[in-house]
């Protein structure tokens, strides 16, 4: 079973699949706002979700699929 953290922002929600995360830190590198971070065990997580404006590069750089950009309405 496949654990998924979600963190909603004002403008989209993060879905965040932890065990498909190699730690390669592209999502990071490519968010233009900092919203995002490697954990002690090296796995993405989200540090500032309220600046996250939904541009969805970290998503598009993901090689292992393992955020997705979920944009609100």
């Amino acid at each position: 079973m496949i654990q998924i953290e979600t963190n909603k922002t004002p403008k989209c929600e993060l879905e965040i699949k932890k065990q498909w995360c190699k730690g390669c830190n592209l999502c990071v590198a490519a968010c233009p706002r900092s919203v995002l971070a490697l954990d002690l065990l090296g796995k993405i997580k989200v540090v500032e979700a309220e600046k996250c404006i939904a541009c969805g590069l970290c998503e598009s750089t993901c090689p292992d699929f393992a955020i997705r950009v979920i944009k609100n309405a």
